[in-house]
């Protein structure tokens, strides 16, 4: 028999005032979220306001001076820009080869890491969590952190900067990597181990060739940013075109204009590199 009070109008009143309700809810718990969220902002805000040397508000008015004076200096010193560009061109290279080296050496530990810590394909699949933690670790202390703990170790130089970086970038591309091969067919896998193949032979016959245009996609995305990367350790003296911006920022006046043909090499090459990388990248994806 069909229940009578499920049929009918009632019915309908009932479904219609039930989803109201969780509408209701929802929208409760969406405004609580904001408000918590907007409270942390204006919070942390207020606390870095009234910790920092001058004051935001108080200083906001002066934001456009550096980089006005930076620009007027350098427009005044225009003709010295190409000559300052070739001076400083040796160490945009050393910065381009930190990261090459960096992203090289964390993609090929980041693969290893991604295999023994997906479900299905690790090696050990007790110790899963150990290796999960293991990159979770990697990639959440920044690069600066590590940089300047090595520097502190090995001293100033490029070394540092390409240990700290690679080390970030173990953990971070370990992650997707992994998340990119729980999806992989494991059909192949089955039929190499029926044959006696190891693990090693498994992984490379059987999911890499599934996965490798991913992998090389992240890799080269990870690329762009460690050029990044490079750049900013370069601040805590560990090389490369950063060190020189520092260097050309802290004497200030009568300098902007090397500062200013630093700034011209680093975007060039970022967007140089962006633009490659993307091309490569959607010629992967797409199979072109």
């Amino acid at each position: 028999m069909t229940d009578a009070s499920l049929t009918g109008p009632r019915a309908v009143d009932s479904i219609q005032h039930a989803y109201m309700a969780q509408v209701r809810r929802k929208r409760l718990y969406g405004g609580l979220a904001l408000a918590i969220f907007a409270l942390l902002m204006v919070s942390g805000f207020n606390l870095a306001d009234a910790r920092n040397a001058g004051g935001f508000w108080d200083g906001l008015h002066n934001i456009g001076d550096y980089p006005a004076d930076v620009l007027s200096e350098a427009w005044e010193k225009r003709a010295d820009l190409p000559a300052l560009m070739v001076e400083y061109f040796p160490a945009l290279v050393e910065t381009i080869n930190i990261a090459a080296v960096s992203t090289l050496l964390g993609a090929s530990a980041g693969l290893v890491l991604s295999l023994l810590a997906t479900r299905g394909l690790a090696r050990w699949p007790r110790l899963i969590p150990l290796f999960r933690r293991l990159m979770d670790i990697m990639r959440a202390i920044p690069e600066i952190v590590i940089a300047l703990v090595l520097i502190f170790v090995l001293g100033g130089g490029p070394v540092p900067a390409m240990i700290a970086i690679a080390i970030h970038t173990a953990g971070a591309l370990g992650k997707m990597f992994s998340e990119v091969a729980e999806n992989a067919d494991l059909k192949p896998v089955e039929g190499l181990a029926s044959t006696g193949a190891s693990w090693a032979q498994r992984m490379w016959l059987g999911i890499l060739p599934q996965v490798a245009p991913n992998y090389v996609s992240y890799a080269l995305l990870r690329y762009e940013i460690n050029i990044r990367a490079s750049a900013i350790l370069g601040f805590v003296g560990a090389g490369g075109l950063g060190y020189e911006l520092r260097n050309a920022m802290a004497w200030g006046p009568g300098r902007f204009d090397e500062a200013a043909a630093i700034f011209i090499l680093l975007f060039g090459t970022i967007v140089f590199f962006d633009q490659l990388s993307s091309r490569f990248r959607n010629r992967l994806t797409e199979g072109a």
